[in-house]
């Protein structure tokens, strides 16, 4: 108590290197498990593989630093992981996209322009349909977009959306429903 009066610090407690090691091996089944998918959330989400392996990247530098407040009890990893990602990818988004607007703002031109909008689109799908899909799902708002992806794209269990996203899952269906319909309706494709 003295110590701690005249401001000395007590150093901070390590786990023993046996609960260290069994945390490394947990961790390392749980990178294992998920790089896939991660990285596959990533590439669908940018065309530039630098970038891709830096946002990958980015999400597990910050899981092992938190995995020790991982409780699975919560959730899956999987869910956990894709929360991570989310949370990167819409960081990394905001970065990029305030870089970009000063850029366009000194070099005069407009934010978005339709057709490189649309060379996106075609770049991504070639058919149709798909190039029609993406681009109204892109229109979506942001939280209806990143559930649609996570479920139909990235193959997440809307339960795991939910965790992934912080959301209830009752609020993550509905949310998927309506986007869904919406997608279905303004595509044509209304069953």
């Amino acid at each position: 108590m003295a110590d701690a009066v005249a401001g000395h610090v007590e150093p901070q407690r390590h786990p023993p290197p046996r609960e260290r090691s069994r945390a490394a091996a947990e961790f390392e089944k749980v990178y294992r498990a998920h790089v896939g998918p991660i990285t596959a959330y990533f590439a669908r989400r940018s065309s530039d593989p630098q970038t891709v392996a830096d946002l990958t990247a980015d999400t597990f530098v910050r899981a092992i630093t938190s995995f020790a407040t991982f409780d699975p009890v919560r959730g899956s990893a999987r869910a956990w992981l894709f929360g991570i990602a989310s949370r990167v990818f819409a960081g990394h988004c905001e970065a990029h996209s305030r870089r970009g607007d000063s850029t366009r703002r000194i070099a005069g031109q407009r934010l978005l322009d339709a057709d490189v909008l649309e060379d996106l689109v075609d770049r991504i799908d070639a058919e149709q349909a798909g190039g029609a899909l993406l681009a109204r799902l892109a229109e979506l708002p942001r939280l209806d977009r990143e559930v649609v992806e996570l479920v139909d794209l990235d193959g997440l269990s809307p339960k795991e959306a939910a965790e992934a996203l912080g959301v209830s899952a009752g609020a993550l269906r509905i949310r998927l429903f309506r986007a869904r319909a919406t997608l279905r309706k303004t595509t044509g494709m209304e069953r």
